[in-house]
């Protein structure tokens, strides 16, 4: 078995309630080292909840999370960061008075010396295509700017997968292409979980999707097998779908 067929993180039988309601159903779910994997579905079809169970800001029910074998279900976000997993939520985490590359350079200090911290924030300054950002105070900037220095920062921390919760919404076509862009570059360097509901940035990235309907997953396969698919465009395709 090759690097790129070997499970990173897997879930098995991962539940959610909230009283009665169960927005996460059993699932069991399988991404692969250097995969790219966005996750799509209506409004309560349970990806969102589903993303919050493995970024730690809830705690499944019952089943299981395991990232490289070991066990994540019930830990708090900190230390799911730790273990080396990327988070990036809807809203920027940022420090607004301190310059975008100085954002950066913190997180790329955490485990790095300092020549090889500047080293990486370059690397992601660039990688992003926001060298032209570097200087200015996050404060300042607009929403897409402020979201994709956020990913920069979540990527100078050198995670082996990171967890992206609709890092498209809100931007501009170029900032769009830009963040495109990126992911493409990232994907088979590191494993990608995105979760989206705009469907041409989804055909912009992915090459796997997995459909979540009524809190299970409903379908995966290859983008084109998936928008095809007559019943995913009946629950999802042909409805509005603000995220879930």
């Amino acid at each position: 078995m090759t690097a790129a067929d070997q499970s990173l993180l897997t879930t098995a039988n991962l539940t959610m309630r909230f009283g009665g309601v169960v927005a996460v159903d059993h699932v069991d779910f399988n991404l692969k080292a250097g995969e790219l994997r966005c996750l799509i579905g209506p409004n309560g079809a349970g990806k969102s909840t589903f993303f919050k169970c493995l970024t730690g800001q809830l705690r499944p029910t019952t089943g299981s999370i395991l990232f490289s074998g070991e066990e994540l279900s019930g830990q708090n976000t900190h230390d799911i960061v730790r273990r080396g997993i990327g988070i990036k939520t809807q809203v920027p985490n940022l420090f607004d008075g301190l310059p975008a590359r100085e954002n950066i350079a913190l997180s790329a200090r955490q485990n790095n010396s300092q020549i090889r911290s500047e080293e990486i924030t370059d690397e992601m300054l660039e990688l992003i295509s926001i060298s032209s950002l570097a200087h200015r105070e996050v404060g300042n900037l607009a929403h897409g700017e402020r979201q994709l220095v956020e990913l920069a920062m979540v990527l100078a921390g050198q995670p082996r997968l990171v967890l992206l919760d609709e890092p498209a919404a809100g931007m501009t076509a170029e900032e769009r292409a830009r963040l495109a862009s990126a992911l493409r570059d990232l994907a088979g360097r590191m494993s990608l979980i995105v979760v989206e509901h705009d469907m041409q940035f989804i055909r912009d990235i992915a090459t796997e999707i997995t459909v979540f309907h009524r809190g299970q997953v409903f379908i995966e396969g290859d983008v084109a097998e998936i928008m095809a698919h007559s019943e995913v465009q009946e629950i999802y395709l042909g409805k509005e779908a603000d995220g879930a």
